[in-house]
């Protein structure tokens, strides 16, 4: 491979490896979304919440803009966090009976999980890639780290229907969300990697004939 090339390639790894950070981060991170319900004016307190792939923690938090509005509340102080029930059978916390839907949340952290398993498979090929003769692994590694970006986006929107379905449903409490910085940092990993792996698969292939008549096979390698 052509030092320019290798250059390219090097500089893609790394944006692929920020984005494996920041994806590493979101899985295992509690702030996907932070929920609040309608605050009455007579009230001084918000108890909201904010909650990840598998737990979730709510906070009882004084009310202090004019207009007593729970929206934009950020828990803070002492906090209540609990696993869901379908990740701890013991819990004994009755609020995940009605706050979580059970089947998007075990399919976006099972998605997430697929997610962080194609950059460690991916990870391994890239390693391996830089051993004499082998940046053909970069071809395998780029499309590992493409899928993983295809399976993060997915466990994000699986993610954004749980919310939806959370406070659309009457059997719920919460009214107000938005989406905190570990939705970001998956959505951010979710680029880096797609990307990252596309523009790796394309400085990885071999040097195209430059004349008409000179095949893939007669061009000198680039090693």
């Amino acid at each position: 491979m052509s030092q320019t090339k290798t250059a390219k390639v090097r500089v893609t790894l790394f944006f692929i490896l920020v984005g494996g950070v920041l994806a590493m981060v979101a899985v295992v991170t509690d702030h996907w979304a932070v929920l609040s319900p309608h605050l009455e004016h007579h009230n001084e307190t918000c108890e909201a919440a904010h909650f990840g792939l598998w737990r979730i923690c709510t906070a009882r938090v004084a009310v202090h803009n004019k207009d007593k509005s729970c929206e934009h509340v950020t828990p803070s102080g002492e906090k209540n966090c609990s696993y869901f029930r379908h990740f701890n059978p013991g819990e004994s916390s009755e609020i995940f009976e009605f706050t979580t839907q059970k089947e998007y949340s075990i399919s976006a952290a099972a998605i997430a999980i697929f997610s962080l398993g194609f950059i460690i498979v991916g990870s391994i090929c890239a390693f391996l890639s830089f051993g004499n003769k082998r940046d053909y692994l970069l071809r395998p590694a780029s499309m590992f780290y493409a899928f993983a970006g295809l399976c993060l986006i997915v466990s994000v929107e699986v993610m954004r229907q749980s919310v939806k379905r959370m406070i659309d449903s009457e059997d719920t409490v919460w009214i107000e969300h938005y989406y905190s910085w570990s939705f970001a940092c998956a959505c951010a990993a979710f680029i880096l990697l797609f990307l990252g792996g596309l523009f790796l698969l394309l400085f990885s292939l071999p040097r195209m004939p430059q004349n008409p008549w000179e095949s893939c096979m007669d061009a000198e390698p680039e090693h």
